[in-house]
């Protein structure tokens, strides 16, 4: 497991991680673009608008995964945090809570992957298209379907590791310090 967790780690760092980083610098660049166009220039293209949009949540949808593993998410641990200062019960507590938590949101994302599946395959056979007609709207359900999968990959690891430490071994530890990808 730590060998396909490390390489899940690679993945993340060196393939994931650089194309959200490509496709949100690139959409940026284009909305300046379009902000100058459209407001020195006067004219403007009906597509950027839908180009824009649709790349910065596709990058979005993909680094779910990166964010999930490194705990970088929107996170409600008020009830958690609490039971986690009220001593080893409350922290025993708070694990259960935590693990009970990942379960469910493994779950949540496997079913929305699984159910996804066919909207993506609909998507690509009618052909459906962006507002400005000047995308089809299967790569971008693509790349939320593949951003919830990478998600629920983490969460899969995140589970093991909580399953592992509450039985007291210590598994699928972060390198410490920088990424994988910067060394």
């Amino acid at each position: 497991m730590e060998k396909a967790y490390a390489a899940w780690r690679t993945f993340q760092d060196r393939v994931v991680a650089p194309i959200t980083g490509a496709l949100l610098l690139g959409c940026t660049l284009l909305a300046i673009v379009e902000i100058f166009r459209r407001y020195i220039l006067g004219f403007s293209y009906e597509w950027q608008q839908d180009a824009v949009t649709f790349f910065i949540l596709s990058g979005v949808y993909l680094y779910f995964s990166v964010a999930q593993r490194h705990d970088e998410h929107l996170n409600v641990a008020l009830l958690t945090e609490t039971l986690v200062n009220m001593g080893p019960g409350g922290r025993r507590a708070a694990d259960v809570i935590k693990l009970v938590a990942l379960v469910f949101s493994f779950l949540f994302l496997a079913a929305v992957v699984w159910w996804g599946i066919p909207e993506v395959e609909d998507s690509w056979k009618y052909e459906s298209r962006t507002e400005s007609l000047g995308f089809p709207m299967w790569p971008f359900l693509l790349a939320l379907l593949a951003g919830f999968f990478f998600m629920a990959v983490s969460l899969f690891f995140q589970l093991y590791r909580e399953i592992q430490r509450l039985r007291g071994c210590s598994v699928l530890e972060e390198p410490a310090g920088k990424s994988e990808a910067t060394h």
